[in-house]
């Protein structure tokens, strides 16, 4: 069983944890310093949840053992908090989505000198997404980067190379669930305060991935705006996940404890 600091509560089977943005931002920034005292030991795992993650855990066992073991998993979808509020006591108290969480930690990253590696995309959006993070946060610092495209063989040099950049929080974004995979597989060989997976985050930096209106993101359909303009591929995935998460959240979180409860009395 992973202890966790942050408290987290189950949504649709996956452990979510009871955290704002901040709140997030804070621990990066607590957790950093703590690495650079030696104090923190392995780094840490922060993953996130949304209905794509829900309906992949009820399907992949390794992938559910990497949400559930992860240091901290953010409600990365609108989703998710509202599904966390059915009336069992602890609510989620806001939803910390990827991208803006990623935007978030670099501003608090600068001002802090916590150094960043960015690992994912292609070549051309990662090197874009390292300058236009740089621009817009002055003193912000990219130890390294290296784009997702490579071999299980050339995992060891990935790894060496993030560990002689020096950075204190490793950003990959290898998409679900290999980025999971990827950083539980890895986490005792790596040499960090944070790792922590973030998708498409790169894409939507450079702004090759288009960010919903505000008011779809407020109202839980961004899902349907990355359906829309995204690649094809997602319109099956989105027709079955959606479903299937709701599904799940019925059944875990209503209905389970509702027989558990008849089968007391």
């Amino acid at each position: 069983m992973t202890v966790r600091r942050v408290e987290h509560i189950s949504v649709g089977g996956v452990p979510t944890a009871l955290v704002s943005e901040e709140e997030i931002v804070s621990l990066m920034v607590e957790d950093c310093a703590s690495y650079r005292s030696g104090n923190l030991g392995l780094p840490l795992t922060i993953f996130d949840t949304n209905g794509q993650a829900l309906s992949m855990r009820a399907n992949d066992a390794a992938y559910a053992k990497s949400l559930d073991t992860a240091d901290l998993v953010h409600a990365d979808g609108q989703f998710i908090v509202w599904m966390s509020k059915l009336g069992r006591g602890a609510e989620v108290p806001e939803r910390s989505a990827t991208t803006d969480l990623f935007l978030s930690a670099a501003e608090g990253a600068a001002r802090t000198g916590i150094r960043f590696y960015l690992l994912g995309g292609s070549r051309e959006i990662n090197e874009a997404c390292a300058t236009t993070l740089e621009g817009a946060y002055p003193g912000l610092t990219i130890a390294g980067r290296r784009d997702g495209y490579f071999s299980d063989e050339e995992e060891p040099d990935v790894i060496a190379d993030i560990n002689a950049s020096d950075a204190d929080v490793v950003w990959v974004g290898l998409g679900k669930p290999k980025e999971q995979l990827f950083s539980q597989r890895n986490k005792p060989r790596l040499k960090c305060a944070w790792i922590v997976t973030c998708g498409g985050c790169f894409h939507y930096v450079v702004g090759d991935y288009p960010r919903a209106p505000v008011w779809m993101q407020k109202a839980g359909l961004e899902w349907m705006h990355r359906m829309a303009t995204g690649p094809r591929y997602l319109v099956g995935r989105y027709l079955y996940t959606i479903p299937h998460a709701v599904g799940l959240v019925i059944y875990k979180d209503l209905l389970q404890p509702l027989f558990r409860s008849r089968g007391r009395s």
